[in-house]
């Protein structure tokens, strides 16, 4: 359910039509919250090192990090109707948690997901180990 509620409010309350933006801006905090959640990922709790997983619009983003190193998010069939992440795969190994931490991203690497138009309710169900 969070996937679709995601992309119906990125679609519904960001858009470059006049009133594509509902004009409540935090001091960036809700540019910032579209921009992560549209390459798959957002910080639920400031300050905690974690983001939580998605629906990413975009098939392929590429994060420069300190040092020069690059952090990949792709997103397999990618589409309006393919926003359900079906299984996903962090620096070549199943993520199988709907969430990553901050040390997982900043030493380069990638993320990839797989995309679906229906959810895949086993992928990311089960308690962290």
């Amino acid at each position: 359910m969070t996937q679709r509620r995601l992309r119906d409010i990125m679609k519904l309350w960001f858009s470059a039509a006049p009133l594509g933006y509902s004009g409540d801006e935090d001091n960036g905090e809700q540019s910032s919250w579209y921009v992560l959640s549209a390459m798959g990922f957002y910080p639920v709790c400031p300050g905690r090192p974690v983001y939580d997983i998605g629906s990413p619009v975009f098939d392929e983003v590429k994060l420069k990090m300190e040092g020069g190193k690059i952090f990949t998010i792709t997103a397999k069939n990618v589409s309006a109707a393919n926003k359900y992440i079906q299984s996903a795969m962090l620096n070549g190994k199943p993520l199988n948690k709907p969430w990553f931490e901050h040390k997982d991203m900043v030493n380069g690497g990638t993320l990839v997901f797989e995309m679906g138009p229906r959810p895949n309710k086993e992928w990311g169900s089960l308690p962290e180990v």
